[in-house]
């Protein structure tokens, strides 16, 4: 058959766009290269959402949380449980290695993938920053000790551990494995905490700081990483520290790769912001459109569960007003 919709993704984002492309009666797939809500399942296995339950809700399905702000596990278990009552159809553990445009008008694209081939009239690609992290593109980063995933405290305790980074992923390892027993060092290249950690953590990271139970280098960064050592930048001079272990939490980036093999314009500067219609989601490409925070490029700070999810409304909109208008 031919799918009305075919989209790349089963986060949040992608699994809001099946739910409204099924409202809309149109015909959909999701294809997830991962298990459901991949990049979800990979966060710190501990993690607190910095938005309330309600905020994060998809097709109108009510989250019920019993913090005030969801963990992960609730988050997994509201997502699943959307994606299961809704019968929501969706093809896991499948990866899309190709988007092409269709031959002899069978349809506007032919989607290849490691299992399969289908056919679309629209492609939604909702793939999100996370399997990307970004590189520091220094000696030793492909060190076995060096990690850009942090997931679990219990791992380092009573290592000699160098936390990389000063935002919420950097500060929740610092915190978390210095409370299991870690010895934790803070590499920062900024001046101090970032301006985006949770609010009800920043005073947290910064009284452990001031007490000396987390060492922290501000306006630093790593020069090397060797097996049982580090090697510092810092104002004082270049520093060299016993280590164990590395936690690089220095961000994430979109597949750019891919997205300029579907013919996405990127912005020619650091941002690397992809080519979109902010009121459709439709990208340069006619009947290819972006949704979530892969619309962010390197600002991966802009787009969020939160305010993104209106995206899967405005992209089904769009195919629903076109093809009225073809009639």
């Amino acid at each position: 058959m031919t799918y009305d919709v075919l989209i790349i993704g089963g986060g949040p984002i992608g699994l809001a766009t099946g739910l409204a492309a099924r409202q809309a009666g149109l015909s959909y797939l999701i294809v997830e290269k991962g298990c459901l809500v991949n990049s979800l399942y990979h966060y710190p296995i501990f993690m607190t959402f910095f938005s309330t339950s309600e905020k994060l809700e998809i097709g109108g399905v009510p989250f019920v949380s019993v913090n005030p702000r969801p963990t992960r596990n609730e988050a997994l278990e509201y997502y699943r449980r959307v994606a299961q009552s809704n019968a929501l159809n969706i093809r896991l553990f499948e990866t899309v290695t190709d988007v092409q445009h269709a031959e002899n008008g069978e349809a506007r694209f032919r989607i290849k993938t490691s299992k399969s081939e289908y056919l679309a009239e629209n492609v939604v690609v909702a793939t999100g920053f996370y399997d990307l992290p970004v590189p520091m593109h220094i000696p030793g980063e492909a060190l076995p000790k060096v990690t850009h995933y942090y997931r679990d405290p219990h791992f380092y305790a009573g290592m000699k551990v160098v936390v990389v980074g000063a935002n919420n992923s950097s500060v929740d390892a610092a915190l978390e494995t210095y409370r299991k027993g870690a010895e934790v060092t803070m590499v920062v290249r900024g001046a101090g905490i970032g301006e985006r950690v949770k609010y009800w953590v920043r005073p947290d990271v910064e009284n452990r700081i001031a007490e000396g139970s987390i060492r922290a280098f501000f306006n630093s960064e790593l020069l090397e990483i060797r097996e049982h050592a580090v090697v510092l930048a810092t104002p004082d001079g270049p520093l060299t520290l016993e280590n164990d272990f590395v936690i690089a939490a220095t961000g994430y980036q979109p597949n750019f790769s891919f997205l300029r093999q579907l013919g996405v314009q990127l912005a020619d500067d650091a941002g690397l912001c992809p080519a979109y219609d902010p009121a459709t989601q439709e990208s340069n490409v006619p009947g290819l459109y972006l949704a979530g925070v892969v619309c962010g490029g390197m600002n991966t700070h802009v787009w969020f569960i939160e305010n993104s999810r209106i995206h899967a409304q405005q992209i089904v909109a769009d195919i629903v007003g076109k093809r009225r208008m073809a009639m």
